[in-house]
């Protein structure tokens, strides 16, 4: 075991050391000066097409989900676990500063996100049930050609095995230690066989709405998200109103802390402002996903005639992930006066004692557990739906599909009763490895997104019929 976490931990120091996290923040600068800020100067058109239609009636056609549906699965998939318990681990090792950078990053990600759903849409194809398929590893085979196709398979066997990790055992695990432990504030019980049991109903309910295929997960994940995101967003909310008196100090620690140590509010022993860009940039790319190239996979199913037009929701999908989400759980904790042991790890527990704060010990527990439950079960069902779509893409079959949903099943009671530790370093090490296949194709296909970019804004600038 200590081999294999030692061949891990240089495995990880690659995808998610500098050279991996410059490659990913600057395809995204590379692509906003490419599209002309179009996250910023659209970012009006952007939102009123992408938030602003969702309470337009939709409906979508045969191996398709609404444009809405595709964007709250990837969003089931990117607003996770790491929203609660990766940003407090971010501060805590990088200071203030960190959340400044995970804003740069979430920034240019936009780009990165906008262009990887534009890919997956123009290069998506038929299965044989007749849903839409697509993705980095159909964008790489067919945008740069069969001599390709083999890195399209390397992102494809990247994707199947971080499923099983990042999307499977680690989520349900911290689900039921969530759950388990906010019980055990109440009254104690045998946490072993209650994780047990919570493994056995979410593996249960995954599989009742994983069997009902693309279709039933969009209809899932298009109620669930909002919910989950309302209620989240709500009590985080009530913690910033509760203190706004430290808005400005945090504002300035912030914005301090990014560029240096010195002169932050209640100090930042063991931070180092290497460690502010590198926790910043690392957390909002794991966070939002951008340049993973796994959200992608679920816009691929969008029932819509441009590429260019779903590729808005992945600019939302970031912007709601990150500068929302992330940034409100940021500042409930530097704004709660909640101690932080800066320059040590940190996860769940620190966002839950923030919110203490605010609802009390039991009652900020209880908001954190539920939302870590809806987050993850959210997550998981996205995974799946990539996971599938990775492995009906190595074994070019969709009848591997239903084997692979099986033992994603099966984990997950595995993975709600063991300590993981090890594998949840594992999976994330192989998140972070699927980004280079897709940088490749993204880089290698800009052309193809550029004029597919300039043709549609061009189209709104003359009212065609792009406007919609």
């Amino acid at each position: 075991m200590e081999t294999i976490a030692s061949i891990n931990s240089w495995l990880n120091n690659i995808a998610w050391g500098w050279p991996s996290l410059i490659l990913l923040v600057g395809t995204g600068v590379y692509f906003t000066f490419r599209f002309g800020w179009v996250q910023f100067r659209w970012f009006g058109y952007i939102m009123k097409n992408t938030i602003g239609s969702i309470f337009k009636k939709q409906e979508a056609g045969k191996g398709a989900v609404t444009p809405f549906q595709a964007v709250t699965t990837a969003l089931a998939a990117t607003v996770g676990t790491g929203n609660i318990a990766g940003v407090a681990g971010a501060i805590a090792l990088g200071g203030p500063g960190a959340v400044f950078w995970m804003w740069i990053s979430a920034l240019f990600g936009m780009c990165t996100k906008f262009a990887e759903v534009a890919l997956a849409v123009q290069y998506r194809e038929r299965n044989a049930k007749g849903d839409w398929v697509g993705g980095p590893m159909y964008y790489i085979s067919k945008g740069l050609g069969k001599n390709w196709a083999w890195l399209g398979a390397v992102f494809a066997l990247f994707g199947m095995l971080a499923s099983f990790g990042i999307g499977n055992m680690s989520q349900v695990n911290t689900i039921a230690n969530s759950i388990s432990g906010t019980i055990n504030e109440f009254t104690p019980v045998n946490t072993a066989a209650v994780n047990l049991i919570i493994g056995i109903i979410v593996a249960l309910f995954c599989a009742l709405v994983i069997i009902g295929g693309v279709k039933r997960i969009g209809q899932v994940t298009e109620r669930l998200v909002p919910i989950m995101a309302v209620i989240y967003i709500v009590s985080a909310l009530i913690v910033v109103f509760g203190n706004l008196d430290q808005l400005g100090p945090v504002l300035r620690s912030i914005f301090a802390g990014a560029f240096t140590t010195e002169g932050v509010v209640g100090g930042v022993a063991g931070v180092t402002i290497s460690a502010a860009i590198k926790r910043g940039v690392g957390r909002g790319v794991f966070s939002n996903e951008a340049g993973l190239g796994s959200a992608p996979i679920a816009h691929a199913a969008a029932d819509t005639d441009s590429p260019i037009r779903q590729a808005c929701f992945g600019v939302f999908e970031v912007f709601a992930d990150t500068i929302v989400i992330c940034t409100l759980t940021a500042l409930a904790i530097l704004m709660s006066g909640t101690a932080i042991n800066y320059g040590s790890s940190a996860g769940a527990e620190l966002t839950i004692s923030a919110f203490a704060t605010t609802f009390g010990a039991k009652a900020g527990g209880l908001i954190i557990s539920l939302g870590i439950t809806l987050f993850a079960i959210s997550t998981i069902l996205s995974w799946c739906l990539y996971g599938s779509r990775c492995v009906e893409y190595l074994f070019k079959s969709t009848k591997a599909i239903l084997p692979y949903q099986i033992i994603f099943c099966l984990i997950i009671i595995v993975g709600a009763t063991q300590k993981l530790q090890l594998v949840w370093d594992i999976s994330e090490t192989l998140n972070g490895l699927m980004a280079l296949p897709n940088l490749v194709g993204l880089l290698a296909l800009s052309p193809v997104v550029i004029k597919l970019c300039r043709e549609y804004f061009n189209g709104v600038r003359l009212g065609s019929s792009n406007k919609k």
